[in-house]
């Protein structure tokens, strides 16, 4: 008898466990994802290490109205379901070493990700163009039945490419092909964010105050990152003829040396020291907007730069406040303290999808702008597993 219940025991917990097993299979695959974006080891890295799938990337084109794109496709073994991966404001664009890794290890999850090159966010502009790219790039992904058996696919966008993702997402051409969206980062209304950006104002977070709106303002310094893309595009505005063009390759030559702040700090010392002997060279008024960026003056490139915040596009195509919500789940993660693009665009773009669609607002400490930061707090982790988790389960 008492082999009975303990077999009849048996194959309940069996049962049990093989219905739940997807469930609980998602939070294993979440804590692999962040433990690796984080570049933890020891033990917690080794027990997760049979969460990786093999993967091979392979390099590829896809058809878009502006002409083909550049792409990446990671493949792992087992496909679970296709991604559309899209780095933000970046010169290297798929080359990107972060966008890269975890292109890499969302496949290693079981995801396809394809990771399109789109030329206006690699030449530090944000244009209405790039979210018809992001679209006909997830159309794309849809068709290939081999990667996107349902025929629906993820949309994932890193900073202004999250906000860029929703949109496209929100179109009749992805109504039914999307599966979820997720924003890392992201924002809700361009407009708002480059006025954050030159005068580092910022609206209060939904439901602070009764009755609290977007107008309802408070001041943190934004990083010169954005205020100095900004002037990139607003040069010709600025400057008389000749001088546009010298200031916008010094400009990129500041740019590239922050981004070599994050992967090689000696090619970034040099880099900005080019950028510091080019400034010199200047003619006036380049000499002083170019002498500003290399002293990260963001308060005076702010004042120059806001009379002309208004002349960018105010396109519906790049605001999600002000476009169709999707009809999939939206996934919103942002870093608490981003000075980039300010996390209460997330909470403003969570206020706004709500009622419309299904959505899910995290905003993490241990994440900087779109990134993983190396301090880590036990609750933080566990609100971005359980996070990653309920993303991974679509």
């Amino acid at each position: 008898m008492r082999l009975r219940t303990l077999a009849v025991a048996g194959v309940v917990v069996v049962t049990a466990v093989a219905v739940t097993a997807p469930f609980f299979r998602s939070y294993t695959r979440a804590s692999a994802l962040i433990v690796r974006m984080a570049g933890l080891t020891g033990p917690a890295a080794g027990a997760l290490e049979w969460e990786r799938e093999p993967v091979a990337a392979y390099d590829a084109q896809v058809p878009s109205r502006h002409g083909a794109l550049r792409a990446r496709l990671y493949l792992p073994d087992h496909v679970r379901r296709a991604l559309v991966l899209v780095a933000g404001v970046n010169a290297l664009g798929i080359d990107e070493p972060r966008l890269y890794g975890l292109a890499h290890e969302l496949a290693n999850v079981g995801y396809a990700v394809l990771t399109p090159e789109l030329p206006d966010l690699q030449r530090y502009d944000i244009t209405p163009r790039t979210t018809d790219m992001i679209e006909d790039a997830a159309v794309w992904l849809s068709g290939q039945p081999r990667l996107a058996r349902d025929g629906r696919v993820g949309l994932a966008g890193i900073s202004f490419a999250g906000g860029l993702s929703i949109v496209a997402a929100g179109r009749p051409a992805l109504r039914h092909r999307a599966a979820f969206v997720f924003s890392f980062g992201g924002h809700a209304n361009f407009q708002r964010v480059l006025r954050f950006l030159c005068t580092g104002m910022e609206p209060a977070p939904p439901g602070a105050d009764r009755g609290t709106s977007p107008s309802a303002e408070r001041h943190r310094r934004p990083h010169d990152y954005g205020v100095v893309i900004i002037l990139l595009g607003g040069a010709d505005r600025l400057l008389p003829p000749g001088q546009a063009d010298l200031l916008r390759e010094a400009i990129l030559t500041f740019l590239r040396a922050s981004h070599y702040e994050l992967i090689d700090k000696r090619k970034a010392a040099e880099t900005f020291a080019e950028a510091r002997r080019m400034a010199d060279a200047l003619p006036e008024p380049a000499h002083t907007l170019m002498t500003q960026v290399n002293d990260r003056d963001v308060e005076g490139l702010g004042a120059t730069l806001l009379p002309f915040i208004g002349q960018a596009s105010q396109s519906p195509a790049l605001s999600p406040d002000r476009s169709p919500a999707p009809a999939c789940p939206v996934y919103i993660l942002h870093g608490a303290d981003d000075n980039v693009v300010p996390a209460v665009e997330s909470e403003w773009l969570g206020r706004y999808l709500a009622g419309r669609t299904g959505t899910r607002t995290l905003l993490s400490r241990i994440i900087t702008h779109a990134e993983l930061n190396s301090e880590q707090d036990k609750r933080e982790i566990w609100a971005l597993v359980d996070f990653f988790a309920s993303l991974l389960r679509r």
